[in-house]
């Protein structure tokens, strides 16, 4: 469970003072003659308000002052790599190149020949709603009562407190997006959010940012033991063709409609606000997806694809990203049966633009690296298997503007590795969000250390 955090005060200004100091009495502790510390001048009042004041100017200082690293191996992803050094102002990327000079009074990282990238995005995981070791009352990530939960919101569900996050940093990943589970056909609402902070809002980059969908035997299963519908694949279909059907309905209606939740979710995806994130294994299972996108004509996002490959040709013809994964776990169930670490290369093979996936807590969330690696060795082009865990991810999350790839303007979101991140014994030694430090790697101890998040 999170910390308990201290309920403000009505009236609750952090940094301000909310109740006016009491003068103090001659004669010491309550002004009482004779008392301890009697006869003693009182002290004069101390300013609070202008001490939190200053404390605030400094912390705002420290934001703008510029922060440079210096000799590394930079490798922006969208561009070749190169020696030299990065700048960054304000949270951004202010200018990168072999040549920048670094301004007077910046604070200085000497990386010494270490490996710079943008921080991994892993697009699909259920941190903070379903942390490890954890299962039933505890697990927040399906709400299974009903088939249709579009309005269901993961950020409602997510404690930024769930170690995972700390995970996340040793594995070098900035920013996750935090799926619902796939027990219903419509699961809800996901977000995108940076992998350190205290409060949820602080770390969201973007809510909703997608909306769950799963075919296949999880939500069969769930309600087939329920013995209502879906217990078979047409029944989970026809579910979810009822739901755009009546969200169709719905946006017929003339203004003002009515206010109903679970309309205005699907209502963003048949807008094409948000993509449909649809969890799928089976070859059969991916062309039921491709079917129902191009009958209700929305934005469609493969996730885990296990035989997508199967239909890399349709899929990179309709320009529908994969995003492939977990891909270090056991042929469970029937529909794993074909997986392989070949998969994403085949993936990739054919046309398709892949990112890989950890489905954390499933695969721990620090091996999404890992992952990439295998995949290289079995087939995958190392330079795919980079934008496999940076810039892809960024666009099917909407965020390629800001993260995924090392450029002026973007966030500086950056992490800083021992050497090559596909090599298995190299490491995140930092992780900047923004530009503030919030993990670094002891190598002496040989212990990683997460920043406070608060």
């Amino acid at each position: 469970m999170s910390p308990t955090l201290p309920t403000p005060k009505p009236g609750f200004v952090p940094g301000r003072v909310t109740k006016p100091a009491t003068p103090a009495r001659p004669g010491g502790k309550g002004g009482k003659p004779g008392g301890k510390g009697g006869g003693k001048p009182a002290r004069p009042a101390v300013d609070t308000a202008s001490i939190s004041a200053a404390i605030r100017e400094a912390a705002d200082a420290a934001k703008k002052r510029v922060l440079a690293i210096t000799n590394g191996h930079v490798v922006p992803i969208d561009g070749e790599p190169f020696d030299g050094t990065v700048l960054v102002d304000g949270g951004k990327i202010l200018a990168l190149g072999a040549s920048v000079q670094v301004p007077a009074g910046a604070e200085v990282v000497d990386a010494k020949g270490q490996w710079l990238l943008p921080g991994f995005i892993d697009a699909h995981v259920h941190l903070g709603m379903h942390p490890e070791g954890e299962v039933g009352s505890t697990s927040d990530a399906n709400e299974m009562t009903d088939p249709v939960m579009a309005a269901v919101r993961a950020i409602d569900a997510v404690d930024p407190f769930d170690p995972g996050f700390n995970d996340a940093l040793a594995g070098g990943i900035t920013a996750v997006n935090v799926n619902p589970g796939s027990g219903n056909p419509i699961g809800g609402l996901a977000v995108a959010l940076h992998t350190h902070g205290r409060y949820i809002e602080e770390m969201v980059l973007r809510s909703p940012s997608g909306l769950k969908s799963a075919l296949g035997e999880n939500p069969k299963h769930v309600y087939g033991e329920k013995k209502q519908t879906p217990s078979t694949r047409l029944g989970t279909a026809l579910v979810i063709r009822q739901a755009f059907m009546a969200a169709q309905n719905w946006l017929a209606k003339p203004e003002p409609r009515p206010r109903d939740a679970q309309m205005e979710a699907l209502a963003m995806v048949l807008r094409r606000e948000i993509p449909w994130r649809q969890h799928c294994h089976r070859a059969d299972d991916v062309a039921t997806a491709l079917r129902l996108a191009e009958e209700f004509d929305y934005d469609l996002v493969i996730d885990h694809g296990t035989e997508a490959h199967v239909l890399g040709d349709v899929l990179a013809a309709r320009g529908v990203p994969v995003l492939i994964g977990p891909l270090f776990t056991t042929k469970s169930k029937p529909e794993l049966r074909g997986r392989s670490l070949a998969n994403p290369g085949k993936l990739a093979a054919a046309g398709v633009e892949i990112s890989i996936i950890t489905d954390h807590p499933v695969v721990p969330v620090n091996f999404l690296v890992h992952q990439a690696t295998f995949a290289v060795k079995e087939g995958l082009d190392r330079r795919t298997a980079m934008r496999a865990l940076t810039i892809n991810p960024a666009k099917v999350l909407g965020l390629d503007g800001r993260i995924g790839s090392l450029a002026v303007g973007k966030d500086a979101d950056l992490v800083l590795w021992s050497g090559d991140p596909l090599d298995v014994m190299q490491r995140a030694l930092k992780v900047f969000i923004g530009g503030k430090p919030v993990y670094t790697y002891d190598a002496v101890a040989h212990v990683g250390a997460v920043a406070p998040r608060g």
